[in-house]
């Protein structure tokens, strides 16, 4: 069996008397969708952020494509191809859709920012940023402000502006989170046409989409695996039913 892009061991962060991970370990395969589930402060998003590099752990080890990253700042995992979208502010809503996937090109092959006003018409900035936004299905909304855009072309932006710097693994933190059933069930699609070409580690509490597209769910109580593997598998674990699935049992359904 070939090695896993992303290997995480004995990883654990605190923070005072809470234990946000604890002793978390997993494996992502390359081209696997891998969901991580699980009821809120179970740790999903320190995790993210611990992976990222936006948060320092307190112990263990992340690996990703056979490199020991635990210790690299965020950008330098970056450029590895390891990519975080759906951060909290991350749009630039006075420019255009096209300028804000420019930018995030532009930071991806590190050019300096206080040039950016000039950069940002570079063709070699502008073509990866068009082909970013096409990929995600707002190539016609190019030259619009952000701003005009709604809330999931928001998110579709957003995950244009990770898919700019051709990264090898996505790290997506709740995509879904307040989108309409319309705009979810457009998500949804994309990611599954993204799963063909990409790695991605899924946070998301919309267990209809879990189960839709993770070909193996983790889940976490308490910053601790409880469980993993197949979507079958998760459904029908009991300790799992009763620790989460059962709270959201009118989410998780039976397709």
């Amino acid at each position: 069996m070939s090695e896993p892009l992303l290997e995480v061991e004995n990883l654990a962060k605190r923070f005072g008397g809470i234990i946000a991970t604890d002793d978390l370990a997993l494996t992502i395969a390359a081209g696997e969708l891998h969901a991580v589930i699980g009821p809120n402060g179970a740790g999903k998003t320190t995790l993210i952020a611990q992976l990222s590099g936006q948060l320092a752990s307190d112990s263990g080890r992340i690996r990703f494509a056979g490199n020991d990253i635990s210790a690299l700042p965020m950008h330098r995992r970056s450029r590895l191809g390891l990519a975080r979208s759906f951060q909290i502010t991350s749009l630039f809503l006075d420019l255009s859709v096209l300028d804000n996937v420019a930018l995030a090109v532009q930071a991806q092959v590190g050019h300096s920012f206080r040039f950016w006003r000039d950069a940002r018409r570079e063709p070699e900035l502008r073509q990866p940023a068009r082909v970013a936004l096409e990929r995600v299905g707002l190539a016609g909304r190019a030259d619009l402000p952000a701003s005009a855009l709604s809330h999931g072309e928001h998110r579709q932006l957003e995950l244009a502006m990770a898919l700019a710097g051709k990264p090898r693994m996505l790290l997506l933190d709740e995509p879904m989170a307040g989108l309409g059933p319309e705009e979810s069930a457009r998500m949804v699609e994309m990611l599954r046409a993204l799963k063909r070409e990409l790695t991605i580690l899924l946070v998301e509490h919309d267990m209809e989409a879990v189960f839709a597209l993770a070909d193996r769910i983790t889940v976490l109580v308490y910053g601790r695996v409880i469980a993993s593997g197949a979507p079958e598998d998760i459904r029908a674990n009991e300790e799992v039913r009763q620790a989460y699935l059962g709270e959201a049992e009118g989410e998780v359904g039976h397709g």
